[in-house]
């Protein structure tokens, strides 16, 4: 025997998933795709994952079977893709739910009632020079906090050296634009960093600034606190969020009602939520 073929790489076997054979209305859904779909389900256990997939799946074929029924979809079409599934998914709940639109009035309601989700964000305009370092390079971090404080000590004195110096010393791409940040919205950036950040005053920080990148020497340009928005300004975004409650909670509903009428065996199927919408 050729001793070369124990050189030859082995396919390596994929971990098979057992999932119990689940039925609906008596059409099988097979237990490969249930797999297939538990990638699509990220969760803490691969159980959790299956539940979910096969709960997606269950939901699915119940909807699909509706379209066919109302004869949405024809079940006789030679190709039946999942772009044409879809298609009838979405024709049948536009068919089959209606809901109430939001008037002026609920939507005056929400907006009293939430006022602090309504404000213009706070904007900071700040330019910076990073002091670079590892944070686990204790003796760079030493060194460059040192050479920070005297920096900001020449940018007391002589503010007009700062994009010379952030030419010189910063290891940000900013350097190339003044050490310009430009305009900072919370969320937009480290949370070490943002957290000194939106506290400071206009002007130049009379210390570093640290975080996980190094020191840094910070000058606020310029600051622009949250203003409370009208009411005329956001009640379309109201309107929108209202009537997607709406449908999505009737959307639960119409699911949870053909689930219970279909015989489904192999899963239990005691959902709060549906899968489907989002």
């Amino acid at each position: 025997m050729s001793s070369c073929s124990s050189n030859v790489p082995q396919a390596e076997a994929k971990p098979t998933i057992d999932v119990p054979p689940i039925t609906v209305n008596g059409v099988l859904i097979a237990p490969e795709k249930v797999g297939q779909e538990a990638q699509n389900h990220p969760s803490e256990s691969l159980d959790q994952a299956i539940q979910r997939a096969a709960e997606a799946l269950v939901i699915r074929e119940v909807l699909l079977q509706k379209t066919k029924e109302l004869g949405i979809l024809d079940p006789a079409l030679d190709t039946i893709t999942d772009a044409v599934e879809e298609a009838a998914i979405t024709k049948l709940l536009e068919q089959e739910i209606e809901t109430p639109k939001a008037n002026d009035e609920a939507c005056k309601i929400y907006f009293e009632a939430n006022q602090d989700k309504f404000h213009t964000p706070h904007l900071v305009e700040a330019t910076h020079i990073l002091l670079d370092s590892a944070p686990d390079d204790f003796e760079r971090r030493d060194r460059n906090k040192v050479l920070a404080e005297e920096l900001i000590e020449i940018l007391k004195s002589n503010p007009n050296k700062f994009p010379d110096l952030a030419q010189q010393y910063s290891a940000c791409p900013s350097k190339e634009v003044a050490g310009s940040l430009g305009q900072i919205t919370k969320g937009t950036t480290v949370p070490e960093f943002e957290k000194r950040l939106f506290s400071l005053p206009e002007g130049l920080c009379e210390e570093p600034i640290t975080s996980r990148y190094g020191h840094h020497i910070v000058r606020i340009d310029h600051c622009t606190e949250c203003e409370p928005l009208p009411y005329e300004a956001v009640r379309i975004k109201i309107e929108n969020y209202l009537n997607h409650q709406v449908y999505t909670r009737a959307v639960s509903q119409y699911i949870k009602i053909l689930v219970g009428e279909a015989k489904i065996d192999g899963i239990d199927m005691g959902v709060e939520s549906t899968p489907l919408v989002q």
